[in-house]
């Protein structure tokens, strides 16, 4: 009996470590997930655990005291910029996107996404928020290796790539989920995250590694529409010493606190979404095997708290190109770990398939390093390099125009061509004050010829480098084609960019030779006369007068031809000479010939 027993518990013993054996296996064989986060033109001091006093952002500092982070993290001045060397791994003078809007905010199609990257391997992908790099076939996201996506058009809700029936509303706002357009309900950033989490849920079950990218617009303007609870707390604070760098006195009034308070309710919400993405990840068992990443594109859209620095969005100063990095990743990474190595946006993609174990695609050229040595604190022989910024308005970019060199110790920046770079050093001078180029010429040069081979070597990616990309009409996989002032090229005659009484013209590919409709909104507003309108798609020329009290016009049934062509809609109402609202173009079915 004695016997028995002892075989028995045995038996039970051996059971439990076949048991043991297999879950370890199973744990140690459960894929990553990787979870990129950023958000719109928070700046890279608008946190709690960054030293900012007057906001709350407890998960976020939560997270990045349990994760790893790099204290010395850059970004690109502006929006389309750091979104295209996120996106791709490299510099974005390669990728054709070099500014935020007149048809320079779009990604070549050839390049190589992360989503691209990972989706061979297994990977779901998904969107939501963000893109800004194209609005149309082959430029949209799930052109580019998203599988699921939530955003919405053009660089912002508010802009001229809006809806009509959404323009400018963060609450209930219009969005296009997979191509179609869609009434949604709640707050925007809300919406994101919730669907994000829906996605992940669904991957999990099935056992499906997930990408996510969630590219908050959020805190970018406009500002009229924002959490209201959390507005009314910001707005009765005491704001006067939330700014940084020297702000002019007579700023600090109630219009600017009032704006202060919106972004800060609308980042609070943020990190609300944040915590409740953590929680949701601990919920379904994947918080210890999903590697979520948390940076923002640009400095404040505003005067803000940068610590010791100055600047703001569009300057490369340092608080217009430093960003926070918050890796949190309980599996791989230990707690508290701060990294002072300098690294970029462009480091990610490598960074992220070296997480996942996914192989960089053949031929890819990458411009980024992976940074996981950093994040995990075991690169003591970490070699020196130094990161390329720029950015500016304008056609084709310019050397040494808003421009820097990062190096571990100094920074090189430059203004204008004809202007010699000034140097400074970071750590002894943080406001970057003291330009040290006439006392270390030798190092002054060093980092101008570094600069120099780096602009010609990125101008030079491909024969026609800065040529924008063309959107393509009539290709089967988007069958009406919008057109908005987000990616015209401006064409005069008065106004500018998005100005009302601004025109351009778009550049387009009509894949084939068939019927069209092409319908042109040209206000929202019904015209008090009537109006002259011009539509030239190549050498084909379609005109016509409409009546007053209308707000859009439909040109049935004509002829396109199939080739790179260029668009241009001129309206006259009355002495007034403008270009439209939008234009939408769907492609007719072909007559089938007689048998």
């Amino acid at each position: 009996m004695l016997h028995l027993i002892n075989c028995r518990s045995v038996s039970a013993l051996l059971t439990v470590l076949a048991v043991s054996l297999l879950t370890t296996k199973a744990q140690a064989a459960k894929h990553t997930n990787v979870i990129l986060i950023m958000t719109d033109d928070q700046g890279g001091w608008d946190y709690g655990f960054k030293g900012n006093r007057h906001l709350s952002t407890p998960n976020l500092d939560t997270i990045a005291a349990n994760g790893a982070r790099l204290s010395r993290f850059y970004v690109s001045p502006v929006c389309t910029p750091t979104r295209a060397n996120l996106m791709t791994g490299r510099y974005n003078y390669r990728t054709r996107a070099i500014d935020t809007y007149i048809g320079r905010a779009m990604l070549e199609p050839a390049e190589v996404t992360i989503a691209e990257a990972l989706a061979p391997a297994g990977y779901r992908t998904g969107i939501f928020g963000k893109w800004h790099l194209g609005d149309s076939y082959p430029l949209r996201p799930q052109d580019q290796g998203f599988q699921e996506v939530l955003v919405h058009r053009g660089g912002g809700i508010g802009q001229p790539s809006d809806p009509p029936e959404g323009a400018g509303k963060y609450t209930d706002p219009v969005l296009f989920h997979n191509g179609e357009k869609k009434q949604m309900h709640g707050y925007c950033t809300d919406i994101y995250f919730d669907h994000a989490m829906k996605f992940i849920e669904q991957n999990e079950s099935q056992d499906k590694p997930t990408f996510m990218y969630i590219a908050t617009n959020a805190p970018h303007g406009p500002f009229d529409d924002v959490p209201e609870d959390l507005r009314k707390k910001y707005q009765a604070m005491d704001l006067t010493d939330a700014y940084g760098f020297d702000l002019n006195p007579k700023r600090k009034n109630e219009k600017q606190f009032d704006k202060t308070a919106r972004v800060f309710s609308m980042i609070e919400n943020i990190d609300q979404n944040i915590g409740k993405l953590l929680q949701h990840l601990k919920q379904i068992d994947a918080l210890d095997n999903t590697l979520v990443l948390f940076l923002n594109d640009n400095g404040p859209n505003g005067p803000r708290f940068v610590g010791e620095h100055r600047g703001m969005k569009g300057s490369v100063n340092e608080g217009g190109i430093r960003s926070v990095l918050i890796a949190h990743w309980p599996a791989q990474l230990k707690a508290g770990t701060v990294n002072p190595t300098i690294a970029a946006h462009y480091d990610l993609f490598p960074t992220i398939l070296a997480a996942t174990g996914v192989d960089k695609p053949k031929g890819l050229q990458l411009d980024g390093v992976n940074v996981l040595p950093l994040l995990k604190d075991n690169a003591d022989q970490w070699p020196e390099r130094s990161l390329f910024l720029q950015w500016h308005r304008g056609d084709e970019p310019q050397p040494r125009t808003n421009a820097a060199v990062v190096t571990q110790d100094y920074k090189m920046t430059f203004s204008k061509p004809d202007e010699p770079g000034k140097l400074f050093h970071l750590q002894n001078d943080p406001a970057e004050r003291q330009d040290l180029a006439g006392a270390k010429t030798k190092l002054a040069s060093n980092l101008t010829e570094q600069y120099n081979t780096w602009f010609r070597d990125v101008s030079s990616t491909r024969p026609d480098n800065y040529a924008p990309p063309r959107i393509h009409v009539g290709n089967p996989k988007e069958e009406t084609t919008v057109l908005t002032r987000q990616d015209w090229r401006y064409s005069g005659p008065k106004g500018k960019g998005w100005t009302s009484d601004a025109r351009g013209q778009w550049l387009v590919t009509i894949e084939q030779t068939g019927p069209y409709d092409i319908k042109v909104l040209f206000g929202t507003e019904k015209a008090q006369s009537s109006v002259e309108m011009t539509v030239q798609v190549g050498h084909d020329l379609f005109h016509a007068e409409v009546p007053a009290g209308q707000t859009e016009h439909v040109f049935p049934n004509v002829t396109l031809h199939a080739g790179e062509q260029t668009i241009d809609v001129k309206i006259v109402e009355g002495k007034l000479e403008r270009g439209p609202k939008m234009v939408y173009i769907t492609q007719k079915p072909q007559e089938s010939s007689a048998p």
